[in-house]
């Protein structure tokens, strides 16, 4: 019976010694993930996706009142992202942080930029009119949805949420394990930036 499980033990062995290099191509390679868009940012001007032509960025949809996972998750890709700097700082450079508010009522620019300032001095927040965010969030195969107020005017919004890791040239790569936490994002942004 042991002999039999040899050749399993040396193939799951040969696999996981595989999964340790990176793959040649990124996960997100070729997905329609992505697009040009003009939104406002934290000090009141428009700002384009083709700004960041030449750099990395990474998006995440949220909302600076969301009460647990976007602070959660922006602290743990923002947290990776500094651990790479540290490691790579010329590499780390060309990555642009954008954090894109799905909550136009409460995150005006100034709100935003209050809220960029707490994970990173590079993260910038943008939004937009519902009708800019639709559209950002139907090209970046994203979601939200504004929930019910309440008795004291406060409400939550439903959204995706998700880390996008983009290229220099705009093309989706790869998601950012936030769940993971800060050491997993560093390690993920090591197997694509450049």
């Amino acid at each position: 019976m042991l002999r039999n499980l040899t050749p399993l033990f040396a193939a799951l062995l040969a696999l996981s010694a595989c999964s340790d290099s990176a793959p040649a191509e990124p996960p997100l390679a070729g997905a329609a993930i992505g697009g040009d868009f003009t939104l406002t940012g934290e000090d009141g001007d428009p700002v384009s996706w083709g700004d960041f032509a030449g750099q990395y960025r990474t998006v995440y949809f949220g909302y600076a009142y969301c009460p647990d996972v976007c602070p959660r998750d922006t602290g743990n890709a923002m947290l990776g992202l500094k651990a790479f700097e540290k490691d790579h700082p010329q590499l780390g450079a060309k990555i642009q942080p954008l954090f894109i508010s799905v909550d136009p009522e409460r995150d005006t620019p100034a709100v935003l930029k209050e809220f960029t300032a707490n994970f990173h001095r590079r993260l910038l927040g943008l939004t937009g009119t519902k009708e800019q965010l639709d559209a950002v969030t139907k090209e970046f195969a994203a979601t939200y949805s504004i929930g019910e107020k309440q008795d004291g005017g406060g409400y939550l919004v439903g959204h995706t949420n998700i880390t996008y890791l983009f290229g220099p040239e705009g093309k989706p790569l790869a998601m950012l394990p936030t769940d993971e936490g800060p050491a997993a994002v560093a390690a993920e942004l090591e197997k694509w930036v450049h």
